[in-house]
């Protein structure tokens, strides 16, 4: 350091030579909501590169499934394997996107609790942009188990009538459902308080919505009692939409109930999620 230099550090910094640097350039405008949530989303898939573990329950769940469905009861349910996988699979693409949706409660829940969020609402940036983000990252998991469902399916024989034209509409509309059913776990990560309960409760109410519906089975074998609950299970519609679909038919009535079961989603957990997160301690 030269006596010049010494001289320089050692001089008082006096508030015009501050103000004239902090105000050298423009200042940056506030990011938007669609830029801030995305960012979050990107956030969202960069954990997934770090920690690959998370996709075992949107890669071996939908396999593990569709082949045990498909090879021990096909037979007994359809009078052959072929036959049932036509059947089955639609309903398992359907199974597996809603289960998944269940990480998103579990995810959010191990951010709060290691005081990831109180940092993002410290932030200036519009203040849903965290959940939204998580939620949009989300559905690219949603979107993977959806390409290793309908690829294993393809490689053991389901032909989808519709064409590729039906399968995609199908994911697409199985993912804006998705989308929307989040928000009800998102609303429970901010109630309950470990992630092991998020996982609980979500199981307890995902278990019963997917099996009792028709995703495994004709509902006009079950009783009456069962098929009157069949018929007014969300899930039901979602996975007779799908099928109907990839079989080259177009329920437009099935397709317009998930439409409004997704914006009703929303609409109720949305806003109570938003209360929530903005009171969280």
């Amino acid at each position: 350091m030269n006596a010049t230099t010494a001289e320089q550090a050692s001089a008082p910094v006096t508030e015009d030579a501050l103000r004239s640097v902090l105000l050298a350039g423009e200042r940056p405008s506030r990011p938007g909501p669609v830029l801030t949530s995305l960012t979050f989303g990107w956030r969202a898939l960069l954990k997934i590169k770090h920690v690959p573990e998370q996709l075992v329950d949107v890669t071996l769940f939908p396999i593990m499934f569709t082949l045990m469905f498909t090879y021990l009861f096909g037979g007994a349910l359809a009078g052959s394997t072929q036959a049932y996988l036509q059947f089955l699979l639609p309903g398992i693409l359907v199974q597996a996107n809603v289960m998944i949706t269940m990480n998103t409660g579990i995810t959010l829940n191990t951010d709060i609790q290691k005081g990831v969020f109180d940092r993002f609402r410290s932030l200036p940036v519009w203040r849903p942009s965290p959940l939204v983000g998580a939620l949009l990252g989300d559905v690219m998991r949603y979107s993977i188990g959806s390409a290793i469902v309908i690829t294993l399916g393809l490689v053991l024989g389901f032909r989808p009538e519709g064409g590729a034209v039906g399968v995609v509409l199908s994911v697409v509309l199985l993912l804006v459902f998705s989308f929307c059913l989040s928000w009800l776990w998102t609303m429970l990560s901010l109630i309950l308080r470990t992630p092991n309960s998020v996982a609980g409760v979500s199981m307890m109410v995902m278990f019963p919505l997917t099996f009792v519906s028709n995703i495994f089975v004709d509902p006009k074998t079950m009783p009456g009692w069962m098929q009157a609950v069949v018929e007014v299970n969300p899930i039901t519609h979602l996975a007779t939409v799908v099928r109907g679909l990839m079989d080259g038919s177009v329920p437009a009535g099935e397709i317009g109930w998930v439409l409004v079961s997704s914006v009703l989603l929303v609409a109720v957990f949305g806003p109570i999620t938003m209360v929530l997160y903005r009171n969280k301690e």
